[in-house]
């Protein structure tokens, strides 16, 4: 989801609306009529002002696009961005995040977080290894075929991939595989469309030996 238009498009609305504003002081309008336009004018000012503030700085609701989430999370699906978790919180291994791509700014891609800062990642034999153990993910559909040799996570950032593990574009084929948390616009916890799948978003990692 490329989140600059939004604000264009709320931008285009508080224009349109204090322009609506503007024409009620004009004499050549009804006075009835100015009256009606003037409280829609303010009361769609309003809505379009507490709108920036949400999705600047509480929520933002993204559409997924592509497979790489997938079982989790398909494409067309909406998921609600909760901006503030990692104000109170460090980022744990499991959560879901959306985030400016490292090659488009422009452009938001969800992920899910898998190590942290001080890790020491890899993938081999088919399975993400932190810190010299494998990752049990239940929501992986198919062991990896690709390899990646063993990183610390440098502080201030992660390391993510897709669930979609074989057909996803995250750290392992990055340039610099480690994601900035600077750039991370917040925690997807929720599905919120369609409604049949509506609900909290689940999964978690575990540190336990391959079966």
């Amino acid at each position: 989801m490329v989140m600059e238009s939004v604000y264009v498009k709320l931008a285009v609305i508080f224009l349109a609306l204090a322009l609506v504003r503007a024409l009620t002081f004009a004499r050549v309008i009804p006075a009835k009529a100015r009256e009606v336009m003037a409280q829609y004018a303010d009361s769609g000012l309003l809505a379009a002002a507490v709108a920036v503030f949400v999705v600047t700085f509480l929520l933002q609701i993204s559409r997924v696009d592509g497979v790489s989430m997938q079982p989790t999370l398909s494409s067309g699906e909406f998921a609600l961005v909760d901006k503030l978790t990692y104000r109170w919180r460090a980022p744990q291994r499991g959560d879901i995040i959306v985030f400016r791509s490292p090659d488009d700014p422009r452009v938001d891609y969800i992920k899910r977080i898998i190590g942290l800062p001080g890790d020491k990642v890899e993938v081999r034999d088919g399975f993400v290894w932190v810190n010299g153990k494998p990752l049990v993910e239940p929501y992986v559909p198919s062991r990896m075929y690709y390899t990646f040799e063993r990183q610390i996570v440098p502080e201030g950032s992660v390391f993510v991939l897709g669930d979609n593990r074989n057909r996803s574009y995250d750290s392992h084929l990055w340039d610099d595989p480690f994601l900035p948390m600077d750039r991370v616009q917040g925690r997807a916890g929720f599905i919120i469309w369609p409604p049949m799948k509506a609900g909290a978003i689940t999964g978690k990692p575990q540190d336990v030996s391959v079966p």
